[in-house]
């Protein structure tokens, strides 16, 4: 028996929904299941195209709806789930009972938590607390509930630690290989076991030159901050950091760029949240991405990147109006 999860990559919330469905389904279903992972990540048209959707039986987990009748579980809250929007109506015909949408979850990982116990009487075995601190990790930086910018920009807690090293992670193997581990042990030991530790060391100096290179390329207009570090080999970067550098802003438009593709990040300030007054997952939306009201993103090729820069103003544009 072989369950196959696609999870939201390159994303705590995305591993941490992965590794409790999966604990679930071993539980619950089938003790021995091999278990197979594939991150995927938003782009413009399908993102399942060309992705084997082959297990025995097939999740997806904080991501887009896949109407492909293999996938036979689905949990997911962004908002812009539905793409093209008459999707939607597919769910809503769906009688399986393994397909949960809930936009206003703030976090994957708490709404399949909580569907898993009211709907199937699942809990997970958690002697240590490790489930616990998990779930309530991924909540806190889905939903950017941190007490500060500075905070989430100094990375002196494990589970920021953890996060910054899977953002970067350019190796499925690792990846899976944290899904694994996840909810196995707290956080703190975690962070230190060597192929996360020794990577991460470099990866927090490379997170001091980030902060130092925003605040070189960043420009202030009305609400909006903007930065393109598409030329500085910058493929991830903490999304908090402009807004420790500048506190007072409302939105953020940042672009990266990788070997695959150029990413157009799209922010708002969580610890002003009564001056955001557009939906940022809408605009997504229009250009091939999505993400939440608060947040999100779009992905093109990485030969696209002056159609990444002509976007990114746009949505500047857009932003500093009033929606």
């Amino acid at each position: 028996m072989r369950l196959k999860i696609f999870f939201h990559d390159s994303c705590f919330d995305g591993a941490t929904s992965a590794a409790l469905f999966a604990e679930f389904y071993r539980a619950t279903r089938h003790r021995n299941a091999e278990l197979g992972l594939e991150g995927v990540q938003h782009r413009r048209g399908d993102p399942f195209e060309g992705l084997a959707i082959d297990g025995d039986d097939n999740a997806c987990v904080d991501f887009r709806f896949c109407p492909d009748p293999r996938m036979t579980w689905w949990f997911d809250h962004h908002v812009s789930a539905f793409q093209p929007p008459e999707l939607r109506a597919q769910f809503q015909a769906d009688r399986s009972g393994q397909k949960f949408f809930d936009p206003e979850s703030p976090s994957c990982s708490i709404l399949i938590a909580r569907v898993l116990e009211a709907s199937f009487g699942f809990r997970p075995d958690d002697p240590g607390g490790a489930w616990a601190e998990l779930v309530r990790w991924a909540d806190i930086i889905d939903a950017a509930r941190f007490d500060s910018a500075r905070t989430v920009v100094e990375l002196a807690e494990p589970a920021l630690q953890v996060m910054t090293w899977l953002e970067n992670n350019r190796n499925p193997a690792l990846t899976h290989r944290l899904i694994g581990e996840l909810g196995r042990m707290p956080l703190a030991e975690l962070a230190q076991v060597p192929w996360i530790r020794d990577p991460l060391a470099p990866l927090l100096e490379q997170h001091r030159h980030h902060i130092e290179l925003i605040g070189r390329r960043a420009v202030r207009d009305g609400d909006v901050v903007r930065f393109d570090l598409s030329g500085d080999e910058v493929v991830a970067h903490n999304k908090f950091i402009a807004y420790m550098l500048f506190p007072d802003t409302v939105y953020t438009v940042g672009i990266t760029r990788g070997p695959e593709r150029c990413k157009i990040s799209v922010g708002s300030n969580p610890w002003s949240p009564g001056r955001r007054t557009h939906n940022i997952a809408a605009i997504c939306e229009r250009f091939g991405g999505g993400g939440h009201p608060v947040v999100g993103a779009v992905s093109l090729p990485a030969e696209q990147i002056e159609r990444a820069r002509e976007i990114a103003g746009l949505i500047a544009a857009e932003l500093r109006q009033p929606a």
